[in-house]
């Protein structure tokens, strides 16, 4: 079936740009899609690249343009300790190795021993928890892009005495590599328990943080990217992103 969709926006917004946001295609795919005549507003080809969509008008993709965008595959692991999300160095193991059938959660199968499926941002080998493998660009762009306004969740425990000015520095006024860190949203859940809530991703950001006011971090749990949650997947399985959390994540 033919994507069409009605825009409501206050300003007239260029058609490639609208069908990034909503998750339909890059900006350049979406060029070639005009420049193949397979877009059309109110029933009229779009011809001009630059042309702008108005309130209340309706966007059509040809049936061909639909099938030739069909969504990469997108996966949602429950990472355990002991597995590197990234490119392993020799003797470590890749999370993309849990990706077979006996950890399927739900409908699907595993992609290929040579699909390549990069890590939507980094988990340590120390850590746990979710971790998303996409070969979606437009989804890691919303992701891991520099404009992207995602949260990260995280469940962190800690040996050391917290105290609230430690969790004042914590949330505002470190710095790491000579560069301030975003304010962060720290709270204390009970003893020795931390939730943490980043807007960046810095190379072992929280460990190292906690370093700096002289805790130790000894379990991390990321529980959520954006609108996306880990849930009640179980630990060491996967399963498929599904259409409406990726629309979710890629529409804000």
């Amino acid at each position: 079936m033919a994507w069409t969709r009605t825009y409501s926006g206050p300003e007239p917004q260029r058609v490639n740009k609208w069908l990034a946001q909503n998750g339909v295609c890059s900006r350049r795919e979406a060029e070639d899609l005009i420049a193949r005549g397979l877009v059309s507003i109110d029933g009229a080809p779009v011809t001009d690249p630059g042309r702008k969509i108005e309130a209340g008008q309706t966007l059509t993709l040809a049936d061909r343009a639909g099938a030739g965008l069909a969504p990469a595959l997108s996966v949602v692991i429950h990472k355990p300790v002991g597995y590197v999300s990234a490119q392993p160095e020799p003797g470590q193991i890749p999370a993309a190795r849990l990706l077979t059938q006996a950890n399927l959660v739900g409908p699907g199968a595993p992609p290929p021993p040579t699909a390549s499926l990069p890590p939507l941002g980094r988990l340590d080998q120390d850590s746990r928890g979710l971790l998303l493998l996409s070969q979606d660009g437009v989804l890691a762009k919303a992701v891991i892009g520099p404009d992207s306004t995602l949260d990260k969740e995280y469940l962190v425990a800690v040996e050391g005495g917290v105290t609230e000015r430690k969790l004042a520095w914590l949330r505002h006024g470190l710095e790491l590599d000579g560069r301030k860190l975003k304010p962060a949203q720290v709270t204390q859940l009970r003893d020795g328990r931390l939730r943490f809530v980043l807007r960046e991703g810095r190379n072992r950001q929280i460990r190292r943080m906690a370093e700096l006011v002289d805790l130790f971090v000894v379990d991390l749990h990321r529980v959520r990217i954006g609108p996306l949650r880990l849930g009640d997947l179980p630990e060491g399985r996967w399963r498929l992103l599904t259409e409406a959390e990726r629309s979710a994540i890629v529409t804000g």
